[in-house]
């Protein structure tokens, strides 16, 4: 038997869509996730029905884990145009060694697929398909994983991706997988089906085929029982973010993105703990393990106890490496000349010169970073005259030691290593390229221009000048 599109299950559904987009502003551009399953299919039925064609982009993400995954694109693409709804679709490349897991992996990666589309589309809201069932399986595989409150509360019914980003919706959240049969069947959907959602390898399809069913014969309640475990879990989550903020407020170094180590070391292992969560959060890291995350406040500890150097912290997590100088905590990106030379590798890059000619960029791919000359005002601290650096090749090199540089403050000549200490940076950040005019110092990264330099040349009215900027490869915009 046929469920009429007009019974509970179609209301139901579309009801729901309707009560997330009162939220939205009427002209908001909205996104579906749409991998052409059943979930995502009946999410954008109902969406066309309630929010009209017209504001409405269909994104796919193609992992190219399936032989029928350009089938699946073709279906997706095909679907969303006879509805009149825009397409888009990215193809994502997967780390298929990731120590998480390929489902782990296949997360990640559609995520920032969508979020790409999603800005490049000028996306207010994003929705997503997961519904109560879902929610249930990720409750209980954050569980058997020992997670915290944060793993715990699961899915959030909306949450924004980043500051700029679109907000992430869930509409569907609180009906059951068979609502959205009961739908399909009764609009006449049609639907992909991905084999490997029968493949009891992965825990997620482990739990849905072989636990869930004896779950729901023995405690018919469950997924409303670990629905709520969520939303306490989440409420209590606000609260402990809360206190990190306030904690952040006190420890924080507003603009460098860093932590005052006393501040940090002040606060007992539980609270420094969160607060280290939270940080790394707002940074944009990727959660640590509380194994590792123990190990950064042992290492902390450490270091300050022992009054030794932060060099002495052995901490890598997701391409960064915590860093303490000068009881300052940060987190430095790591660079693969780091991983391949070690210490040293400045030392062993040849000069590279250019005659300037008025270029803006000059790559210099040894040292994986770039020198800028940006149009300037005389008055910046850091631009020259076009004729000083048109008036002898510039030469790009390591230091050698030795390099002094004039202290304009103090109004006397100082070594480069004294004036790096004065200025605070860390002996870690000080291999970059000196920059000479000919065989004279012009620039040095993280200290400025050396305006002894040109100091004595005439000046001329109307003379153009040009800001110096080293950006690393990391910085580039």
């Amino acid at each position: 038997m046929t469920d009429h599109p007009e019974s509970d299950a179609g209301r139901i559904v579309l009801d729901a869509l309707g009560v997330v987009l009162s939220t939205l502003a009427d002209d908001a551009r909205i996104a579906i996730a749409y991998s052409g399953g059943l979930d995502s299919s009946v999410l954008l039925d109902a969406a066309v029905r309630v929010a009209g064609a017209a504001r409405l982009v269909a994104l796919h993400v193609h992992h190219g884990l399936s032989p029928n995954a350009d089938a699946w694109l073709a279906h997706c693409e095909a679907t969303a145009r006879a509805y009149g709804v825009t397409f888009d679709a990215r193809r994502v490349e997967l780390a298929r060694d990731d120590a998480a897991g390929v489902e782990a992996a296949a997360r990640e990666a559609r995520y920032r697929g969508l979020d790409a589309m999603c800005a490049a589309h000028g996306v207010q809201a994003l929705w997503l398909a997961q519904h109560a069932d879902d929610q249930a399986e990720t409750v209980l595989l954050q569980l058997l994983r020992g997670a915290g409150l944060a793993g715990l509360a699961a899915m959030a019914p909306a949450a924004r991706a980043s500051v700029n980003g679109a907000v992430r919706m869930r509409p569907l959240l609180a009906l059951l997988r068979t609502q959205l049969e009961r739908y399909a069947r009764a609009h006449g959907l049609h639907w992909v089906d991905d084999e490997s959602n029968d493949d009891t390898r992965y825990a997620r399809n482990a739990l849905r085929h072989d636990v869930m069913p004896a779950l729901s014969a023995h405690f018919p309640g469950y997924r409303d029982a670990l629905a709520r475990t969520a939303a306490h879990a989440a409420s209590s989550q606000r609260l402990l973010d809360d206190l990190a903020r306030i904690d952040l407020r006190d420890a924080g170094r507003e603009g460098d993105h860093a932590l005052s180590q006393t501040a940090l070391l002040a606060l007992d292992d539980a609270r420094a703990l969160n607060l280290l969560r939270y940080w790394m959060r707002s940074l944009g890291l990727p959660a640590a393990s509380t194994a590792r995350l123990a190990e950064m406040l042992r290492q902390l500890r450490e270091v300050a106890r022992d009054d030794v150097s932060g060099h002495a912290l052995r901490v890598d997590h997701a391409g960064h490496r915590l860093r303490s100088y000068r009881s300052i905590v940060s987190w430095e990106a790591v660079r693969a000349r780091d991983e391949r030379a070690g210490e040293g590798a400045a030392h062993a890059r040849p000069p590279v010169s250019l005659t300037w000619r008025g270029e803006e960029v000059w790559r210099l791919s040894s040292w994986r970073g770039t020198y800028i000359f940006a149009p300037a005002a005389p008055d910046d601290a850091d631009a020259v005259p076009e004729r000083v650096l048109a008036s002898a090749p510039l030469v790009a090199r390591a230091r050698s030691g030795g390099e002094r540089l004039r202290d304009e403050a103090a109004n006397v000549s100082r070594t480069l290593k004294n004036l790096f200490q004065t200025r605070g940076v860390p002996a870690w950040e000080r291999d970059v390229p000196l920059l000479f005019v000919g065989e004279t110092l012009l620039f040095v990264p993280r200290i400025g221009v050396n305006r002894s330099a040109f100091a004595a040349l005439p000046g001329e009215p109307g003379a153009a000048w040009r800001r110096i900027e080293w950006r690393e490869d990391w910085l580039i915009a």
